[in-house]
């Protein structure tokens, strides 16, 4: 089961298509545009579509129903939404130029669609036994699914297996684990004075926060802990005291266990002024999803079905994170990665691979006909 060339100049207007339907997370008038193309080409395909509504834009659920194969669905991970605004495509263009295919959201991760679809559709047109497969294409991943995530573990309850399509490792290699990624704002309140006449009426939220954004670089001090301070802002003029301010930080784990100290310690936060009021919030959380021996398992059932096809893979863990963590972390045999192969995630130079659409369309056919029947099915994965 391979390409035809009717199949790979499909797949490539089809990608053209969505690139065209510019997608930035939380535009809700661009995400319902494109989400409504999707869903008419995944009707074609044969799924059964559904939508999770959300007021910031809707996650889609895709169901094809099982054929000849008893069991729990294979579900499947992916994202509509992108990093690039609405006027990306006027200085960073659609364009071709051999195997090499760019545009904002090419490759992160509107490939990954085409390639589902197209392997879909082949499946129901050969008619082809398999068991039920479950898609979520979310509209916030790229912001860490914070109105998704409770879809995504209700959905990894009941998977066999997860695959997810995100773009994979430089070369097509897939993912196996991935570092925990969590957003958290640092809110405080204080109290404004003229800042001349009356200084000391006032508390200012500026100062506290800095106080509070250095205590936090010394929690994570000689810890495996990546912390970004990504956004601050508070206060409005220089001669008043400033009464509010917050900082939104960005922190990477490679551990459940610095994870859940780092945490915990930044809840624990109190104020250093008398007066000022502090609060910790979580804007997202994606848990650390470490390697294990259901994914491992997983993995090597993906790698023999690739082999068949005269296709070299392997795994390993990756840095950034994706809605496999929650599934990861949950136990779900979780392999990510499947999308087709390129560069250039949220660069202006993205690019993806032509032939790598077809490539991971083949295999995504093959894994929907053929996980299931790779290895012993003990209730314990694919």
């Amino acid at each position: 089961m391979s390409s035809s060339s009717s199949e790979s100049d499909a797949a490539l207007a089809a990608l053209h298509r969505y690139t065209l339907h510019e997608s930035p997370t939380g535009d809700r008038r661009a995400l319902a545009a494109l989400a409504d193309v999707l869903d008419a080409d995944a009707a074609r395909a044969g799924f059964d579509t559904a939508r999770e509504p959300h007021p910031s834009g809707d996650h889609l659920v895709w169901t094809l129903p099982a054929r000849g194969v008893a069991g729990d669905p294979v579900l499947l991970l992916t994202h509509y939404d992108t990093v690039w605004p609405v006027g990306t495509l006027s200085d960073m263009p659609w364009s071709v130029d051999g195997d090499e295919v760019r545009g904002p959201g090419v490759y992160d991760t509107k490939a990954g669609i085409v390639a589902l679809l197209a392997a879909a559709t082949r499946v129901v047109r050969e008619g082809a036994p398999h068991p039920e497969i479950r898609v979520l294409v979310v509209a916030d991943e790229e912001i860490g699914s914070p109105t998704a995530t409770g879809l995504v573990r209700a959905e990894a309850g009941r998977a066999r297996a997860v695959l997810g399509l995100e773009p994979p490792h430089p070369g097509g290699d897939l993912k196996t684990g991935r570092r925990g990624s969590t957003r958290v704002r640092i809110e405080v309140t204080g109290a404004e004075a003229h800042a001349a006449l009356d200084p000391d009426a006032g508390v200012n939220a500026i100062d506290e926060l800095v106080d509070q954004l250095v205590r936090v670089r010394a929690l994570v001090a000689g810890r495996p802990v990546l912390l970004n301070t990504g956004t601050v802002a508070g206060g409005g003029r220089t001669n008043v005291v400033a009464g509010e301010a917050y900082g939104d930080l960005g922190l990477r784990f490679s551990d459940p266990e610095h994870e859940d100290a780092v945490l915990t310690a930044l809840r624990s936060l109190r104020p250093v002024r008398e007066r000022a009021r502090l609060a910790t919030r979580l804007l997202s959380h994606r848990p650390t999803w470490r390697p294990d021996e259901a994914g491992a398992r997983l993995l090597e059932r993906i790698v023999t079905v690739a082999a068949g096809l005269g296709q070299r893979l392997d795994g390993r863990p990756a840095d950034g994170a994706a809605d496999t963590n929650t599934t990861g972390a949950l136990g779900r045999p979780t392999v990510d990665g499947l999308a087709p192969p390129g560069g250039g995630a949220h660069a202006r130079h993205e690019w993806v691979s032509a032939a790598g659409l077809g490539a991971r369309a083949d295999l995504l056919a093959a894994l929907f006909t053929g996980l299931h029947t790779a290895g012993p099915s003990d209730g314990d994965g694919a």
